[in-house]
């Protein structure tokens, strides 16, 4: 593990089932309104480090790719507060983002986990925490953590804690 500055991590991941513990990880800190952007290649782990953050989160609905539906919704079995996990890579227009109900999605009060974010960039909050990974090798995953915004900067602190004990 690497701390770049206050608000950035390096951390490499060496198996799916370790990038999926830091999902979880992440998923018991979420609060409704936190917005979690993965950015990276095909590949690279957003959806394992997804399903990591569903479980985490408290969903019993198994955590997949949105890819094709474009938002699933996972509600948590305690209080039935909603986990949104949207996959911008089929958009191509901000215009599609908008006709799709993605700006009810972001005014929401659901915790929201974005791959692709680079897509719909001028929607989203500047408040964000951001996972950037990075494919190694095939079992080998490079994570960047970084945190911009009060509340993701609280956030990405109790993740440090709670993951990296730091």
């Amino acid at each position: 593990m690497a701390i770049l500055d206050k608000w950035t991590l390096d951390f490499i991941s060496n198996s799916v089932e370790q990038t999926l513990r830091l999902g979880v990880r992440l998923g018991e800190l979420l609060q409704p309104g936190d917005l979690v952007c993965l950015s990276g290649e095909l590949g690279s782990g957003k959806t394992v480090v997804a399903r990591g953050a569903g479980r985490g989160w408290g969903t019993a609905v198994r955590v997949t790719s949105p890819t094709f539906t474009l938002v699933n919704a996972y509600p948590r079995s305690v209080d039935g507060r909603i986990l949104y996990h949207v996959d911008c890579y089929r958009l191509e227009t901000q215009a599609d983002a908008i006709t799709t109900g993605l700006e009810d999605i972001l005014a929401g009060d659901g915790a929201l986990m974005i791959e692709w974010p680079e897509r719909i960039e001028s929607m989203l909050s500047d408040d964000r925490f951001t996972i950037s990974l990075a494919y190694e090798s095939e079992t080998r995953r490079r994570l960047r953590f970084q945190a911009r915004g009060e509340r993701s900067t609280q956030l990405f602190e109790a993740f440090k804690q709670s993951a990296f004990g730091a």
